[in-house]
């Protein structure tokens, strides 16, 4: 059975640096949802809130009224949001701390490790909790450079990479991974950061915690990992940030761990400065595009759209658009499926064909 949750997403549920409860409320296989907490949307369904369609997951105004409110006391409490500065302000440390007391293990995202804080870590044994930093690496004795161990492998890996932060690569990752099971195939998803592993996946790493030099090999690993235990016919690995990103490494790493055969990007159209970084303009499509191939051996083939503050017709405009210009196939996964995705792998990885269906015949 699923553990229950509580998301903590204050002021900034459906947001860009809510992208963590967002993820959460779009998929979820760890953890069943309970509800969201967040005072500026009370009283909205939030599926309805982020997606148009009810999911029947209440957003609540505080921690109390959830709690007075839901039938059953949820054993888990996530702290949703995805900041800049990654650090918690003082009113989040008492809601924590009242989390604990209600006897919820606690779930955080941030780079700020609650496990190395001595106040919440007397508060968790006192109360009986844990606490889990999902981001925390672990000691550098257990971690892994590269080995070259993926250069001998021949599975199909494709790596979902980006524009910009927080434009959509995992949930479009998450949704590539499902079409591609219902066409009857093995297929192994590798996270690569905190929303992802917090949805449950099996294999990955918050690459962005790791220490440089050991950054590439653990993607390597955890690549390997799916490789040696699931021995999939196609490999997934969610993007982050973005190559051309001036503050962000992680997708150099993501390229040079994984050696992807095939990159899909996701752009929003419609933002003209970075998330995180107002005082930067975002890249163009057509220049990551050419920055990925040409730092990489990967082959760009298909984008998707982010629609964020598009509206459903200029999404058809910009598809449109995009393959007469690049001559990709181009989709908004939320508003049009990802069936040319599933085309465009199928094209590049031929040998994968003969093996739809064969997982349900069997």
């Amino acid at each position: 059975m699923k553990k229950t949750a509580i998301i903590y997403c204050e002021d900034h549920f459906g947001t860009m640096d809510g992208k963590t409860a967002n993820g959460l409320i779009r998929s979820s296989r760890k953890y069943q949802i309970a509800g969201v907490i967040d005072s500026t949307k009370a009283g909205l369904d939030a599926g309805e809130y982020l997606e148009g369609k009810k999911n029947g997951i209440p957003i609540f105004e505080s921690l109390d009224q959830a709690i007075e409110k839901l039938s059953f006391l949820p054993n888990h409490f996530i702290y949703g949001i995805a900041p800049a500065e990654a650090f918690l302000k003082k009113d989040e440390r008492k809601i924590i701390m009242k989390a604990m007391e209600l006897k919820m293990n606690i779930i955080n995202p941030l780079h700020e490790f609650f496990t190395e804080d001595e106040e919440f870590l007397n508060q968790s044994i006192q109360c009986e909790v844990t606490i889990h930093d999902i981001r925390k690496p672990p000691q550098s004795k257990d971690l892994h450079l590269f080995s070259g161990r993926i250069l001998d492998i021949e599975t199909p890996i494709v790596a979902v990479l980006g524009t910009d932060s927080a434009v959509g690569k995992r949930t479009t990752s998450v949704i590539l991974e499902t079409a591609l099971l219902e066409q009857g195939l093995k297929v192994a998803f590798v996270a690569t950061g905190q929303t992802g592993l917090i949805q449950g996946a099996k294999y990955g790493v918050a690459i962005d915690a790791m220490p440089l030099q050991f950054m590439i090999g653990e993607i390597e690993n955890e690549i390997m990992k799916a490789y040696n235990d699931e021995n999939p016919d196609i490999i997934i690995v969610e993007g982050q940030g973005a190559l051309s990103h001036p503050a962000y490494i992680s997708s150099c790493g993501i390229l040079r761990g994984s050696r992807p055969g095939a990159v899909i990007i996701q752009h929003p159209p419609k933002r003209k400065k970075l998330g995180d970084f107002s005082f930067m303009k975002m890249p163009t499509i057509k220049s990551e595009i050419e920055l990925v191939e040409s730092f990489s051996s990967s082959k760009v083939i298909a984008i998707t759209i982010n629609h964020e503050n598009m509206s459903d017709e200029e999404v058809v405009d910009v598809v449109t658009e995009y393959e007469d210009q690049f001559k990709l196939p181009t989709t908004d996964v939320l508003k049009h499926g990802s069936d040319k995705l599933v085309s465009s792998i199928f094209e590049a990885f031929p040998e994968i064909r003969n093996k739809k269906y064969k997982v349900r015949t069997n």
